[in-house]
């Protein structure tokens, strides 16, 4: 039995707040299933959207899920600048100041400070990964775990299942929305390759926080999911590969919804589990 069907349901207190970004506060919200004491495990989640696109409501029904089903961690899902209007590195310089700001302000989310996992997807899995990156070589803050949920890593739209993309319409236009976005993103050819736009082309990814990437059969972001786990454990990264079945879904670019029905709440929940049986918590 997994840890996700072995948690009762209980009532889930989801407010509004703002955080600290880097330039300024930023719009967020915070999951947290109603219970006595603070909790020992922090998850900030960031959304999709192609770094242009995407808000607080578009992953809130599977934050939903997340904050009751998993060891009921806190939940804090927070938005960034979008490269609309600032574009990289912005956004991730505001990723990794909102978890600075979660670190200092950790009484007032109901954390007690041990443990902190990043999280994402798609876009907001990019920003997950290099916030990984950017706390190793920054100094902090410390990080339990990352939760890397059908990531977006290459700008360069080159693996196999992108490229097999275009002969199907509704899938071509994942591609092409995938190569608009990294336009408007990395509008300077150079930043491609920088590790904090691209993680998948860094050469540097020993003493990262263990990982777990989750793929879709039918997505076309599969490819570089599972070669940046790849990478990870050749780094000797504690690293959990998982590509799931597809999902029949009702709207062709639901991905969370797929990611909900797809299983990734029992995944994330064995994940946090196997991370409190290996490690001791972080010290306060």
């Amino acid at each position: 039995m997994s840890p996700a069907s072995q948690i009762r349901p209980q009532t889930l207190a989801v407010r509004e707040l703002e955080v600290g970004g880097a330039e300024g506060p930023l719009a967020a919200r915070l999951y947290k299933a109603s219970a006595d004491g603070r909790r020992d495990v922090l998850i900030v989640f960031f959304h999709g959207g192609g770094f242009v696109d995407g808000d607080l409501e578009q992953p809130d029904p599977f934050l939903r899920h997340l904050a009751e089903a998993s060891g009921y961690p806190v939940v804090l899902s927070s938005s960034y600048t979008p490269a609309t209007v600032k574009p990289f590195p912005a956004a991730v310089e505001d990723a990794h100041a909102v978890l600075l700001w979660a670190k200092k302000n950790r009484s007032k989310l109901g954390w007690t400070g041990k443990r902190m996992l990043v999280a994402g997807i798609e876009a907001g899995a990019n920003l997950a990964a290099v916030c990984a990156l950017m706390a190793r070589d920054r100094g902090a803050p410390t990080l339990a775990g990352q939760i890397l949920i059908m990531p977006m890593l290459d700008p360069g739209l080159s693996t196999c299942s992108m490229r097999e993309m275009p002969s199907c319409p509704d899938e071509a236009r994942v591609v092409d929305e995938c190569a608009a976005a990294y336009r408007d993103y990395l509008p300077h050819p150079a930043d491609r390759s920088h590790p904090y736009a691209s993680p998948l082309q860094s050469s540097r990814l020993k003493n990262l926080p263990p990982a777990l990437i989750l793929s879709a059969e039918d997505d076309p972001l599969r490819d570089e999911a599972e070669a940046y786990g790849s990478k990870l454990i050749q780094f000797g990264v504690p690293t959990t590969v998982r590509r799931l079945q597809a999902t029949r879904l009702q709207e062709p670019n639901a991905r969370n919804e797929c990611a909900c029905q797809a299983h990734a709440l029992s995944e994330i929940a064995n994940f946090i589990a196997g991370l409190d049986e290996e490690s001791p918590p972080e010290s306060c």
